[in-house]
């Protein structure tokens, strides 16, 4: 397939551009900084930027097979980017005709109720208030065919290729194995149009997101 990410150069998008080629896709990088990403057979970097319009944006997706946003403003550019800049993705997504739409998302940004009891939680409202509308753009305003993985809290240590998915708590998660998920759902139908909660437990990853 051809794949977009939005985000190429974050730390979780970095591990799913080395899985979706080890897997023989060709993954086109999106990135304002894009000239920091290497170029290979099946790595193409592109210069993109969330503030580019709509039209803009649809131009440069038009020929992919699923588009995956990856992209976080780590509290810069909330509304233009987290928020917004999702949005007019998804747009540009339904007027090209790409209907597979991977998203990154925060864990419980649905459930508002939720923000001020979890730990993890307690310090990102704003962020959670960007992936709170979008998310509920993707969900309520859409017919994309999209998966929302929501981890909670992100650490880079190695993986352990185990999770459990739609907890009741927080928790934490390692970088490599929230990479695995958004990598392995890609042609999973069974995760169409599903909002999929993540933290580290006990369940290999394959077995878990077969069970969805």
């Amino acid at each position: 397939m051809k794949i977009f990410i939005v985000g190429a150069t974050g730390r979780v998008a970095k591990c799913v551009m080395k899985n979706l080629t080890a897997d023989g896709h060709t993954v086109y990088c999106g990135s304002r900084h894009s000239d920091s990403i290497q170029e290979t057979e099946l790595i193409k970097p592109v210069h993109f930027d969330l503030h580019f319009s709509k039209d803009e944006i649809a131009e440069i997706i038009k020929n992919m097979d699923a588009v995956y946003f990856l992209a976080g403003s780590r509290g810069k550019d909330l509304l233009q980017t987290d928020a917004f800049g999702a949005v007019k993705l998804m747009q540009a997504c339904e007027e090209v005709g790409i209907k597979r739409f991977v998203i990154l998302s925060s864990i419980f940004a649905l459930e508002p109720e939720k923000w001020a009891e979890e730990p993890s939680l307690k310090n990102i409202t704003n962020y959670n208030i960007a992936k709170f509308f979008a998310d509920n753009y993707l969900v309520k305003s859409t017919d994309l065919d999209y998966t929302i993985i929501q981890p909670t809290l992100l650490r880079e240590t190695v993986g352990t290729g185990k999770v459990e998915l739609n907890p009741e708590h927080d928790g934490e998660n390692p970088i490599p194995d929230v990479a695995a998920v958004l990598s392995s759902v890609l042609s999973m139908e069974n995760t169409y149009k599903k909002v999929i909660k993540m933290r580290s437990g006990n369940k290999p990853i394959a077995d878990a997101l077969a069970n969805i």
